[in-house]
């Protein structure tokens, strides 16, 4: 799960019953409201602070890429999404750009990151990048929804470095088979090792690869919602009237458990391009 669920839960929510049930059912129809209300443009997680928690990875992505963004002379972070991660730095080299393709998060990505000196282009994320051969000696990604490597290995200069987290294999899944039943193709994709793979192929030389296994917890019916409406390619099509039979009855585990447990998957992975 990107972004940054708070560690705080909500007060409770009504959890005493009617003797018809009305009490416990207006309160899903609430929760199911608030998360189909809840904006989901950008990047930024805040909205699930006290609904959600999830592990961070022990590496500190965004630590490391300001670290580099500090020694660096030209970036490019690639599906930069709203631009929070990248806006988190202290400070860009003298060239740097982002790239991103859904309109709504092109926006709020202009806007945050110009005043940084941080130039925005609206691009798909299919091949070709907009950009000449050996334009950075920096590229980064955070959770990049594909990752083309012969491209990446192209804009690099020699020498130059790819830094990346990635989400790994089956992450989420359990939400995911949850509503959807098992999905034993879907679960081998993202595989770390495939990734490193494809990167020798481009070109590049693999320096390194860490991999984490986090726990999410979904303290309510409406954190589902929020991230099944953001993370569009968990359920592709999601609508809470589709699924909503199968949302009460997670609603129910909720109220039962305390909480859904699932776990995300992330692996770090640093590539260069020959000198």
């Amino acid at each position: 799960m990107p972004g940054h669920p708070g560690p705080t839960r909500n007060a409770p929510l009504v959890r005493h019953m009617g003797h018809d049930g009305s009490m416990a059912h207006d309160a899903f129809a609430a929760l199911l409201d608030e998360g189909a209300r809840a904006d989901v443009t950008g990047w930024d997680f805040t909205w699930l602070d006290g609904r959600a928690t999830e592990e961070r990875p022990p590496w500190g992505y965004a630590r490391l890429l300001g670290e580099r963004l500090g020694r660096a002379s030209a970036s490019l972070d690639l599906q930069t999404g709203g631009g929070e991660v990248l806006a988190e730095a202290a400070r860009f080299p003298p060239t740097a750009v982002a790239t991103e393709s859904w309109p709504p998060n092109v926006a709020h990505a202009t806007r945050l990151l110009h005043p940084r000196g941080v130039a925005v282009v609206a691009t798909p994320d299919d091949p070709p990048l907009p950009f000449g051969d050996a334009a950075f000696d920096l590229v980064t990604s955070r959770h990049p929804a594909t990752v083309h490597w012969r491209e990446i290995a192209r804009v690099l200069r020699l020498g130059g470095t790819y830094l990346a987290q990635h989400v790994g294999p089956a992450s989420g899944f359990e939400l995911i088979e949850f509503l959807l039943g098992p999905q034993p193709e879907a679960r081998r994709r993202r595989d770390p090792e495939a990734e490193a793979d494809a990167a020798r192929s481009a070109g590049l030389e693999v320096i390194d690869v860490r991999t984490a296994r986090l726990r999410i917890e979904l303290l309510d019916v409406a954190a589902a919602v929020y991230l099944l409406r953001k993370l569009v390619w968990w359920v592709p099509g999601f609508t809470v009237e589709e699924y909503r039979a199968r949302l009460h009855d997670l609603h129910k585990q909720i109220e039962a458990d305390g909480a859904f447990v699932a776990h995300s998957t992330r692996h770090l992975i640093e590539a260069r391009r020959p000198a």
